[in-house]
C-alpha cells in the first residue's frame, strides 16, 4: 500500500467520523474491508479499477465462509468508500456505483420485557459513583431508545432537563430530540449533582460548560461505547439471564414495547431516527405476534 492510499483511508477515517457520524465499530469495520480490499488490488490503485475489477473481488470474498450479513457489509464498505472518492474528486467516475449487495436475512431484532429491563436495571452495582454513572446510563437507553454511541455523545449542551428532553445527533449528523421518563430523569439530575463530580475527583478539567462531557470515566474523559458494553455483559452474566444483551438490544426493547402500547409508527420512526419509516416497521412484525400471543390466551377459541 503507497502513501497515497494510506491518505485516501485517513481521509475516508475521518469523513465516516466526522461526517457520517459512524460508531466506533461501524467505522473500524468500514476501515478494516477497505484495507482488506487495497490490499488484494496489490500493484493496482484503487483509483484505477472499474466494475469488473470490483466484480472479481465479490468473485474472491465469495470463496470465504463469511455470513451474508458481512458479504453486504464489505460491499456497503467499497460502495460508500467510492462514493467518497468521487466527492473528494480523487476518480472522474463511480465504478461501484451499480455494485449490489447479496439480500440480508430477515430476522426480528431481539428484545427484553420490561420485567427483564427492570431485572436488569435493578442489579447494576450502584455502590460507587461509577456505579451509580452506569445505572444512569442503563436507564436512559431504556427510556430513550438511543444508540449507545449518540449517548456517549452527550454533552451538557444537549440537556434540556426541565422540559425532559435531550438533543442527539445520529447517523449522519442527523439531529433530533427524545424524551426521558420522569425516574430517568430523576437518575440523571442525582448523577449530575453528586455522582459525577466524584468519578475523577483528582482530574480537574475546567469549568462546565455546553461542550462538556456528560459522561465520563475515571480519568475525567469521555465515557467510551466499549465500557457501557462491558456493564451490560458483567450484570447480564450476574443475574444469568438467558439471553445475549447489547445496548441496542435496549433499543429494540424501547421500540418494540411502544408499539405494543399503542404508538404511532411515525412516533417511533422519530424517536429513534430512522431516515426512512421502512427501517422501523420491522418492529411491526413483533407487535403483531405479541398481539397473536395475547389473542391465543384471552380469547376462548384462539388455540
Amino acid at each position: 500500500m503507497d502513501s497515497k492510499e494510506k491518505e485516501y483511508i485517513e481521509n475516508f477515517k475521518n469523513y465516516l467520523s466526522i461526517e457520517k457520524n459512524f460508531s466506533e465499530h461501524t467505522l473500524t469495520a468500514y476501515c478494516s474491508d477497505i484495507v482488506s480490499y487495497i490490499l488484494w488490488l496489490n500493484n493496482i490503485s484503487c483509483t484505477e479499477v472499474d466494475f469488473n475489477k470490483l466484480r472479481e473481488y465479490l468473485h474472491f470474498i465469495q470463496r470465504f465462509d463469511y455470513k451474508k450479513t458481512t458479504i453486504a457489509r464489505k460491499i456497503a464498505s467499497i460502495r460508500t468508500f467510492y462514493k467518497f472518492l468521487l466527492r473528494e474528486r480523487y476518480i472522474d467516475s463511480n465504478p461501484a456505483i451499480s455494485l449490489s449487495a447479496p439480500k440480508r436475512p430477515k430476522s426480528l431484532p431481539k428484545f427484553l420485557t420490561p420485567e427483564e429491563v427492570e431485572q436488569i436495571l435493578n442489579n447494576v452495582k450502584i455502590d460507587t459513583p461509577a456505579g451509580f454513572r452506569n445505572r444512569v446510563i442503563l436507564e436512559l437507553l431504556w427510556a430513550t431508545g438511543m444508540r449507545v454511541s449518540e449517548l456517549s455523545n452527550l454533552n451538557f449542551g444537549d440537556l434540556n432537563i426541565e422540559e425532559n428532553e435531550i438533543r442527539v445527533f445520529g447517523k449522519g449528523a442527523k439531529e433530533r430530540i427524545v424524551l426521558i421518563s420522569e425516574r430517568a430523569k430523576k437518575y440523571l439530575i442525582q448523577y449530575i449533582n453528586s455522582a459525577r463530580k466524584l468519578i475523577a475527583p483528582e482530574y480537574n478539567n475546567g469549568e462546565i460548560n455546553d461542550n462538556t462531557p456528560l459522561f465520563i470515566n475515571n480519568t475525567g474523559f469521555r465515557l467510551q461505547n466499549k465500557t457501557i458494553r462491558k456493564v451490560i455483559n458483567e450484570t447480564v452474566e450476574r443475574i444469568e439471564l438467558p439471553k445475549k444483551v447489547t445496548p441496542h438490544v435496549f433499543r429494540h426493547s424501547f421500540a418494540t414495547k411502544l408499539l405494543e402500547n399503542g404508538a404511532d409508527l411515525r412516533v417511533v420512526q422519530e424517536l429513534l431516527g430512522h431516515a426512512g419509516i421502512s427501517n422501523t416497521q420491522i418492529y411491526t412484525h413483533i407487535s403483531i405476534k405479541h398481539m397473536k400471543d395475547v389473542y391465543e390466551v384471552a380469547h376462548p377459541h384462539g388455540k
